[in-house]
């Protein structure tokens, strides 16, 4: 097992136990269907490598890594009820699974937990705080003030995706105790990260192959989503070249930092690349 992988178990098992010890067993049995469902675990993995880049270990972060990606799913929930999508991660959605009602009741769930997780700390509270809000209005403005360009796409594409990898990488060096300048650089890190992620999103689901991507595509046309295709006039390769400049602007936001070349800033500095170029 590598280290990056070694890492992002001890943050499942983790939240296996948060999902175990939820009562009643109803709540917990939603809960686990979609927290433990699968996924790339990204954010998780953001928070405890960032913690460990300033200087922590993976076990300070792992409460606030486990919360982020509570509060992450939630969020997918809450976008599944509106886009009315039947599967997640290969498995019936939330909604689909169990109604609208109790789909409601788990991604308030997943909020309680995820709080709890945070609660001992006035900074974490107010950085996932910080990051709901923006993820709460970049939801608001998809449904009633759809982006029309490029410009109006990377404000919402900064609200919905990079405020919640913004808030993992400066929850992680929060958890280090980091000072504030190198809280703030971790965090434009991960948000021009997040927003890179975004397009490449956007662009896959327009260009790839389902059965190369793993998941079916052609889902934000279908859906009518502001995708950075169905919004803008860029072609696919130029969205690429858009992902590869915020890609750019998160390494420079890390260099910053003047930290040492551990292995955890290896791989962060590995992330932003890989994210322009993933294929699924």
């Amino acid at each position: 097992m590598d280290y990056l992988e070694r890492r992002v178990t001890r943050v499942n098992e983790r939240l296996e136990e948060v999902v175990d010890g939820v009562e009643p067993d109803a709540l917990a049995d939603e809960l686990g269907h979609v927290a433990l469902a699968g996924g790339k675990r990204v954010r998780p993995a953001i928070t405890t490598l960032s913690c460990e880049a300033c200087g922590g270990t993976a076990d300070d972060a792992v409460d606030f890594a486990v919360g982020i990606e509570l509060v992450h799913n939630a969020s997918l929930v809450v976008d599944d009820i509106i886009d009315r999508s039947d599967v997640r991660r290969g498995t019936p959605s939330a909604w689909n699974e169990f109604g609208y009602g109790p789909a409601i009741v788990a991604s308030d769930g997943l909020l309680g937990e995820a709080f709890a997780l945070f609660s001992e700390d006035e900074r974490a509270m107010q950085l996932v705080s910080e990051a709901m809000v923006e993820l709460g209005e970049g939801e608001a403005t998809e449904l009633v003030a759809r982006p029309t360009n490029e410009r109006e796409y990377m404000e919402l594409a900064r609200r919905k995706t990079g405020a919640l990898f913004r808030a993992a990488a400066e929850l992680g060096a929060v958890a280090a105790d980091a000072d504030a300048f190198t809280v703030e650089a971790f965090g434009e890190y991960a948000e021009r990260v997040g927003i890179a992620f975004q397009i490449r999103d956007d662009v896959l689901d327009a260009t790839a192959d389902a059965d190369d991507l793993g998941k079916p595509t052609g889902q934000d046309a279908e859906m009518d989503r502001p995708s950075v295709v169905q919004v803008t006039e860029l072609t696919p390769e130029e969205a690429n070249a858009r992902a590869r400049e915020q890609a750019d602007l998160a390494l420079d936001a890390l260099a910053t930092t003047e930290l040492d070349d551990t292995a955890a800033m290896g791989y962060l500095r590995d992330l932003a690349e890989f994210v322009v170029v993933r294929e699924r």
